[in-house]
């Protein structure tokens, strides 16, 4: 019998680690989808994607940033894992385990340098925190983030009260007109647990009294401070989180290695003859 034959060896590709992998990045597909989307979605109630400008016009970080940065890495890495996966294509494969790899290895430096120049990366927080400060009135997002933060650490500026003199709004200058004047946001006060109604006035000209006095009014440490509290207290919580995440990276880089492996070991078992291709046993 003539012609051109192919005889066939199962399995091609072991089918549990294959659509496995599919199963692993559609999640993060569709979640990364998400976060973009509600990213674009709150840039374009801003009106930022009409006018691209307005991007460079806060002086501090819009956490939009957050949702579209994250949300573009995990759509491509989930894309390139799934398509990967479920067309057997090695590009792709090799694309997302490399760029996986990547992005593992930045966590792993940031975190060793982070640790080394701890004292460096204190004055840096200071210092960013600060830039939001200045810009807190600027964006409904950066303002309901500082507010967050403010609350949930019970801090208030980034070393102390006194950073919202940075403020326009809220510096003590004899020249500002501003209603809010030597005070704070209301997320700096200590809260009542019997108030049911949030006064939003609670930080007016309160830095105007002594120190002492404040202290009955206001959160008086700063969130650096704070936050670097909540770390020791919540070392395990966080470390365990990391470690989570790394693992996850490392499984998902190995899986998709070995399937490059299976693909490239169904691959080198084919040869071609005059007659067409056959699988070699």
């Amino acid at each position: 019998m003539t012609g051109k034959h192919q005889h066939f060896q199962e399995p091609e590709v072991g089918c549990c680690g294959k659509y496995f992998l599919f199963g692993f990045n559609i999640v993060f597909w569709v979640l990364g989808a998400l976060f973009l989307a509600i990213g674009l979605w709150a840039w374009g109630e801003k009106g930022v994607l009409s006018n691209i400008s307005a991007l460079t016009d806060l002086g501090g970080l819009d956490p939009v940033w957050l949702f579209v940065v994250v949300g573009g890495i995990m759509s491509v890495l989930g894309f390139a894992g799934c398509i990967g996966a479920l067309r057997e294509n090695t590009f792709l494969l090799k694309f997302f385990s490399v760029f996986l790899g990547l992005i593992f290895f930045l966590e792993l430096a940031t975190g060793i340098l982070a640790f080394v120049f701890k004292d460096w990366i204190r004055d840096q927080l200071n210092l960013f925190i600060n830039n939001n400060v200045k810009a807190y009135r600027d964006d409904i997002d950066l303002q309901n983030l500082i507010d967050f933060a403010q609350e949930y650490w019970s801090c208030c500026g980034a070393r102390g009260p006194n950073d919202w003199n940075l403020n326009i709004y809220f510096n003590c200058t004899d020249v500002n007109p501003s209603r809010e004047r030597c005070g704070v946001p209301f997320s700096c006060c200590v809260r009542d647990p019997v108030e049911d109604v949030l006064n939003t006035q609670c930080g007016y000209d309160v830095r105007l009294k002594l120190e002492l006095e404040q202290q009955g009014f206001i959160h008086t440490k700063g969130c650096v401070g704070q936050f670097e509290k909540w770390l020791q207290d919540n070392l395990i919580i966080v470390a365990g989180i990391f470690v989570g995440i790394a693992l996850l990276q490392i499984f998902g880089i190995c899986l998709a290695q070995n399937l490059v492996s299976d693909i490239k070991a169904v691959k080198a078992n084919w040869i071609k003859h005059d007659d067409g291709y056959r699988l070699l046993k």
